[in-house]
């Protein structure tokens, strides 16, 4: 149904783009207020649309996961910093990792893991991981984007059916364990969300590719009357917004990409499952292994890349809820899922188009508290990184005795993210201009990928 609404002119005299198409249920509109596709992505911070065959997988796992327990394991330390977990032989010699993680031990070759990942902030906030930027440091007007926006404008698009950025991130209650957004880039290079209503909202609902393509030239017709008028950027914005409406509706692709009824039942078992409801300690994400999967689809229908944010690792203790009774629950359960991704993407061969990286904000405190947790801990992190067409099969840098400092190669964050643009084939000394027209680098400091990756 075609609804034309009388355009109203405001006080600064601009012209409203108060018409719109409806497609069914979802109407094609600007910012007249009705729900729309355009407005829909628009208030959801979608952005432009692209593909690449060189890819991302961006796994935070909220809240600071403990290093020492999981792939930095001190088993000569004092018992009250080596705690209960033994370590394990990987299929890499002198590479052990948790015990509670076998699935991962015997596929150690298919990734690294770096021990001693340093200049970490000290609260919990998900802003360095998704940009590689020390808050502490300058910041530029408008924000540091975020890493899926910076690709998002680097590289551009590539296939209309499918976004360069999407995340999967589920929306935590504590502010600052959400993604820090685009930053000075605006919202046309925000991610695409699509765990929401959205995902109801990418079919044409009857309406075949032929009308929809006249209500977008009727679309069009009216917009020149307000471009007539705009002395902004507004248009700008939207007609993106509609150009990736129009591209997501008249392809199936990208929503067949978040059906996991269309995965073949094996592989969605493979992964493990979780409650999409649950959110863990009130304020974290779920406990969602399907997350991965679906990443994985999204890869594989032309996203470049994918965030997403998994369980809660803030395991101070206390209340008869110790670190080790919830590493209990959470570590099988993490084991299965990640190797399950790692094994999915050499098994069609993806793996040396995708890169996978895995992290949190800080590490833990060497010392279990009386609480009988690890506290957060600045001076030292570990990350995993996978796939990519890296080098792998090896450790990166070296802690003490107890997992407190790092003595070894230190890394930092930018190198990690240096890597990762490299990988996709981004030249880290490109720059981009903030809102005051002043050229920023997509690296912190210029640093360097990471040369043990080579």
């Amino acid at each position: 149904m075609l609804n034309l609404y009388q355009r109203v002119r405001h006080s600064n005299g601009g012209v409203s783009r108060r018409s719109f198409l409806q497609l069914g249920s979802l109407a094609l509109l600007g910012s007249g207020g009705a729900l729309s596709l355009p407005s829909l992505l628009q208030a959801e911070t979608a952005a432009g649309v692209g593909r690449s065959p060189k890819s991302v997988i961006m796994i935070y796992l909220v809240g600071g996961p403990p290093h020492q327990d999981m792939f930095d394991l001190k088993p000569n330390a004092p018992a009250e910093i080596a705690g209960p977990w033994r370590p394990i032989s990987t299929n890499v010699p002198g590479m052990d990792i948790c015990e509670a993680f076998p699935r991962l031990a015997g596929m150690a070759d298919k990734f690294s893991i770096i021990r001693s990942l340093v200049g970490n902030q000290s609260n919990h906030d998900a802003i360095q991981v998704f940009n590689g930027h020390n808050p502490r440091n300058a910041t530029p007007s408008g924000g540091w984007p975020q890493f899926g926006s910076m690709v998002s404008k680097v590289q551009g698009a590539f296939d209309p059916s499918a976004p360069p950025f999407v995340s999967l991130c589920y929306p935590c209650t504590h502010g600052p364990y959400n993604e820090p957004g685009p930053g000075f880039l605006g919202t046309t290079h925000s991610p695409f969300r699509p765990l929401g209503s959205t995902r109801d909202d990418m079919t044409l609902n009857g309406v075949t590719v032929e009308h929809l393509q006249d209500r977008v030239s009727l679309l069009k017709d009216f917009d020149r009357l307000r471009r007539d008028t705009d002395t902004g950027t507004s248009m700008a914005g939207l007609d993106a917004f509609t150009e990736q409406a129009v591209g997501l509706l008249t392809s199936s692709q990208l929503a067949d990409a978040l059906d996991l009824s269309k995965e073949d039942p094996a592989t969605v078992a493979r992964y493990g499952t979780g409650n999409t409801k649950v959110f863990i300690d009130g304020n974290g994400a779920p406990r969602v292994p399907q997350s991965l999967l679906m990443a994985r689809r999204l890869i594989e229908a032309g996203v470049r890349v994918v965030t997403l944010n998994y369980s809660k690792w803030d395991w101070h203790g206390g209340n008869n809820n110790s670190i080790f009774k919830r590493e209990q629950e959470d570590f099988p359960i993490f084991d299965q899922c990640v190797s399950a991704l790692l094994e999915d993407l050499h098994n069609r061969g993806m793996a040396d188009d995708c890169a996978v990286v895995i992290w949190g904000e800080f590490g833990r405190t060497p010392k279990i508290s009386a609480q009988v947790g690890r506290d957060h801990w600045p001076q030292v992190n570990c990350a995993l990184l996978a796939g990519g067409g890296f080098q792998h099969g090896q450790v990166i840098g070296a802690t003490d005795r107890i997992g407190g400092e790092a003595i070894a190669r230190p890394v930092t964050f930018a190198e990690v993210y240096a890597s990762l643009y490299r990988h996709l084939g981004v030249d880290v000394d490109t720059t981009i201009s903030d809102l005051n027209g002043r050229p920023q680098y997509l690296i912190e400091d210029r640093a360097s990928p990471l040369a043990e990756l080579s």
